[in-house]
């Protein structure tokens, strides 16, 4: 702290350390579950700053942001007020892997974000750098900043983002910077090692902006938003939120401009070594892409508006570390960018990150009663998976000061879940990115069904008031007795009734079947039924959607449920994270390294060790099982 005099600054029950999407959600389920809350940022200027794409969800990221909703989070509220186009993927898939996907008018995203904080009651919000973190006995003191100011609090929250140890990359050059010209914090990692907390360097990038004055769209394709619009927030499905949708632009690389990237790829920074930090696997720089794809002659390139008051549009698939000079050639061999003008240049960045394998489920470290870590300090990717884990780790520092359990969202649970349970069991080497594929039970985990999943979950802890709650009941109600009342109705094979089926390319009855049944077809569905079910009531979409779903995928909702049953056998077994695996004869060195370090809090949870086998686990159990005899007997 060199010479700053410290002084008291105020006591709170929670400090939050940045006010990022990590930090914002945290701040706010702290505080609306009636605890004193503090947000620190470096500039209110940037809350919840979109430094990188102007939007929210995609595939996997769209799941998250529902269930951030369902529990009583903001974001998915937020996005609801302030975007611009609104589309639904994979809809040519199954429902599991439908996402929604809007863009964002990024400066009225951070007003209105900023205006619910501002006007949140428990939660005040204040400039400050956090430099030191105190600790006393293994026990949260507070938080110190470089101006010296001592915030007294039992729980801390840490969302530093990309801003801690930030450093910017492009080409030879490079400077200490947060994302978006904003300033970095570089006092708090010392900090942080001081504590323990091993420290890793990450990296991530971000396109050009350029003015849309200088784009060709004539040689692009037009991408419209949906006709249909669906908002995010389940509080605004019964809401007609239509709007005049701003469109975005599909173009392509081209070989002159992959020419010009290789011709250079000895300056791109990642190439001259300077950045340590790995980079996000799924979404790499443009220099990455024509490296690693040389056989491709073209690259997609979304043109995306980044709001309705501004002429910048977002470059996406053209991230890079190249240097300004190169970046001004190779951004005009764009399809419809000749003449471009660059209003922003492209850039990686670097900053620290822990490793979150010496976290709790909780998002609490293991040993630190108090400090907690959430978003991309913990090694993830995107404003949704930081969202995500911020709101989590807040519900767990208010709970932790009501003197209650944690809350812990498992694998079956949600995407949250696996989020979590990803980063703390396996911990990451990259920035980890939300995906469908990562969770096992994803025909389970939809979009469409958090409230019903989560939102009762929400209500028990405080986060979701009384008629959010009856919401989400009269929707689970009035999906429980169209289903209840489609089984009840009979279908006969009558002349009528099959010249209708063959109308619709169905194959005629043999036997009477429930209406239930029918809809099951591949080939037919609620509405194409609907001239068997005359007396029908017009019900809204989500709920015959959420009606259909059920129906259709009927066997494999049940089967995933047996699923899960069996492996709640194993994540109910707890472990002590003090467990001594020096006494547990049979397993292999590997596994007890393994299990020592991570110290899972669950028998499932060690099974998802790498390196912990079936046969370790199995160990574990009959040794867990042999001490319960011993103990009882």
């Amino acid at each position: 702290m060199g010479k700053i005099r410290r002084f008291d600054a105020g006591n709170y029950d929670i400090v939050v350390v940045g006010a990022g999407h990590a930090g914002t959600e945290a701040a706010l389920a702290g505080a609306r579950m009636g605890l004193k809350t503090l947000m620190l940022t470096l500039n209110l200027d940037s809350l919840v700053a979109m430094s990188c794409n102007p939007n929210i969800g995609g595939t996997g990221k769209g799941h998250l942001v529902r269930e951030i909703d369902a529990l009583g989070g903001e974001m998915a509220k937020n996005i609801d007020k302030t975007f611009i186009q609104n589309r639904m993927l994979n809809l040519s898939k199954g429902p599991a892997v439908h996402s929604l996907r809007v863009q964002a008018d990024k400066r009225k995203y951070h007003e209105e974000m900023k205006k619910t904080v501002e006007n949140q009651e428990n939660l005040d919000l204040e400039e400050g750098d956090v430099a030191e973190i105190l600790v006393e006995d293994s026990q949260i003191q507070g938080v110190v900043t470089t101006t010296g100011a001592f915030y007294h609090a039992p729980c801390i929250v840490v969302c530093t983002g990309t801003y801690l140890g930030g450093r910017i990359y492009m080409g030879e050059l490079n400077y200490p910077s947060g994302p978006i010209g904003m300033k970095g914090s570089y006092e708090l990692t010392s900090s942080l090692k001081d504590l323990g907390l091993s420290i890793m360097r990450l990296k991530t990038g971000t396109p050009a902006r350029v003015h849309k004055d200088s784009i060709d769209f004539s040689k692009m394709e037009i991408q419209e938003g949906d006709k249909e619009f669906e908002p995010f927030s389940f509080i605004n499905f019964d809401k007609d939120m239509t709007i005049d949708q701003v469109p975005c632009y599909l173009t392509y690389t081209t070989e002159k401009c992959h020419e010009i990237i290789r011709e250079n790829i000895n300056r791109a920074a990642m190439y001259l070594g300077d950045i340590e930090g790995t980079g996000p696997r799924y979404c790499p720089s443009i220099e990455d892409k024509v490296v690693r794809f040389a056989d491709k002659s073209a690259h997609q390139v979304f043109i995306e508006p980044e709001g309705l008051s501004t002429k910048e549009m977002y470059v996406q698939g053209v991230s890079s570390s190249l240097p300004e000079e190169v970046q001004k050639k190779m951004y005009k061999e764009i399809i419809g960018l000749e003449n471009v003008k660059i209003m922003r240049d492209a850039y990686a960045i670097e900053y620290d990150a822990i490793d979150a394998t010496v976290l709790k489920r909780s998002l609490e470290h293991k040993d630190i009663s108090g400090l907690f870590f959430a978003g991309q300090i913990n090694g993830s990717s995107g404003y949704e998976e930081a969202a995500g884990q911020g709101l989590i780790a807040g519900i767990n520092a208010a709970l932790k000061i009501q003197g209650k359990d944690p809350l812990i969202l498992d694998r079956s649970q949600a995407y949250i879940g696996v989020l979590i349970d990803d980063l703390v069991t396996k911990g990451t080497k990259e920035p980890y990115r939300m995906m469908t594929s990562r969770a096992e039970y994803r025909l389970t985990l939809r979009q469409d069904n958090a409230d019903l999943r989560l939102t009762e979950i929400g209500h028990n802890i405080g986060l979701v008031d009384q008629d959010r709650y009856k919401m989400m009941v009269d929707r689970r109600e009035k999906i429980k007795e169209e289903l209840k009342r489609l089984e009840a109705i009979r279908i006969n094979p009558t002349q009528e009734n099959n010249e209708k089926l063959e109308k619709l390319s169905s194959t005629p009855l043999r036997n009477g079947v429930s209406l239930q049944e029918l809809i099951r077809r591949p080939e037919l569905d609620y509405e194409k039924t609907k001239i068997f079910d005359p007396e029908r009531k017009d019900l809204r979409r989500d709920i015959k959607r959420q009606v259909e779903i059920q129906i259709k995928y009927k066997g494999y909702i049940e089967k995933q449920a047996q699923q899960i049953r069996q492996v709640k056998k194993l994540e109910n077994k707890p472990l002590d994270l003090n467990f001594d695996y020096q006494e547990v004869k049979g397993l292999r060195n590997e596994a007890r390294e393994k299990l020592e370090k991570i110290r899972p809090e669950s028998l499932g949870q060690a099974s998802r060790i790498t390196g912990v086998s079936p046969a370790d686990i199995n160990v574990l159990l009959i040794y867990l099982e042999s001490k319960k005899r011993s103990t009882h007997a």
